[in-house]
């Protein structure tokens, strides 16, 4: 890439080296003077916004005087990067000499042959002229007072209201007649002989049977027929690992929108009261461990039977129970929590006493109140 050039200016124009310095000079100055009228202006926005200056009819609010306090803050924030910038040209400025001493005398030219006579001495460098104050800043004259509102003029007549069309005349209604006198009752009559009982007709069609009934209160079942494990014990009765249930009975075994059946395999409460809740687990053979019903996750709610000694049985599986009376709010979730083993893991079964088929755990809940 080439370096800049300046064009070509007709007519010609010669700047020495000291006018440049001083178009430099003057230019930093009429920027220093432009600061300072910005200056001054933020000055008046803050007399103007907090009334000492004239104009303003109703008093700025503390949020006004904090937007315009970050305005001005912006202002001169960006005012002091000039000025750095300025006092960086300016040294630069001063810096350079400003004059050269004028060129020394040719010496006498020597004889031929002789040796060439010495360079004159560079004169000295000439001073440099004092910079020019600036003007002081005109005072800024007062906002002229807002004339009086002129009065409303008065309100025009009302036009007239049109004429309403006339209404049409009603129909004359007929005349009623007058009602007549009512007859004296006559006395009653003689009760007649009861006649022969007839016959006994033939008996009826069967009418339609009727819909099934709704199951009353809130009922329901979930098992387990998928998952066996192994589980690892909690280690803590505070909050026990969940051992699942997976399905989920179809009405009217389960009350509709009364239970929910979640992915972790506990199930949530949706309508609250008292419950009858039964759990049961399935362990395998020579497995053991405790078990208990918990609410939220956050605790055996009751602790419930362990496997006692089970370890080693031979005979199959071994199927622990438990049935309570838990109080549940709306969205609780209850499930069953394995707190602890003589095993490091516990492996449920599907088949209890070794007959196949059955649920390896499950949850059932009765509402009673």
């Amino acid at each position: 890439m080439s370096q800049a050039n300046i064009p070509n200016i007709t007519p010609s124009i010669t700047v020495t080296r000291q006018d440049a310095l001083n178009l430099l000079l003057a230019s930093i100055a009429i920027e220093e003077l432009g600061l300072g009228h910005v200056i001054n202006a933020e000055a008046e926005k803050i007399q103007y916004a907090v009334g000492t200056l004239p104009g303003l009819s109703v008093p700025a609010t503390i949020d006004d005087l904090l937007a315009i306090n970050s305005s001005v803050k912006s202002t001169m924030t960006e005012l002091i990067k000039k000025e750095l910038l300025l006092a960086t040209k300016l040294d630069s400025v001063l810096a350079a000499p400003s004059l050269l001493g004028p060129t020394g005398a040719t010496g006498p030219t020597g004889p031929a042959g002789g040796p060439v006579g010495p360079t004159g001495l560079t004169g000295a460098t000439g001073t440099t002229g004092a910079t020019g104050a600036t003007g002081v800043t005109g005072a800024t004259g007062t906002t002229g007072v807002t004339g009086p509102t002129g009065p409303t003029g008065p309100t025009g007549p009302t036009g007239a209201t049109g004429l309403t069309g006339a209404t049409g005349a009603t129909g004359a209604t007929g005349a009623t007649g007058a009602t007549g006198t009512t007859g004296t009752t006559g006395p009653t009559g003689v009760t007649g002989v009861t006649g022969v009982t007839g016959a006994t007709g033939p008996t009826g069609l069967t009418g339609a049977t009727g819909p099934t009934g709704t199951l009353s209160g809130v009922h329901g079942s979930f098992t387990n027929i998928t998952t066996i494990g192994p589980f690892i014990p909690s280690g803590v009765t505070t909050s026990g690992t969940i051992i699942p249930v997976t399905g989920a009975s179809a009405a009217p075994i389960n009350t509709p929108g009364a239970f929910t059946l979640n992915l972790d395999g506990s199930v949530t409460v949706n309508v609250a009261g008292i419950y009858e809740v039964s759990a049961m687990v399935n362990l395998a053979a020579e497995n053991s461990g405790t078990f208990g019903i918990q609410v939220n996750g956050g605790g055996i709610a009751v602790p419930f039977l362990n496997s006692f000694g089970n370890t080693g049985n031979i005979n199959g599986t071994t199927q622990l129970n438990l049935t309570n009376i838990l109080s549940l709010a709306a969205g609780d979730h209850v499930s069953i929590g394995l707190i602890s083993s003589n095993l490091p893991t516990v492996t449920l079964s599907f088949a209890p006493n070794g007959i196949s088929g059955s649920n390896a755990s499950s949850l059932t809940f009765v509402q009673i109140g």
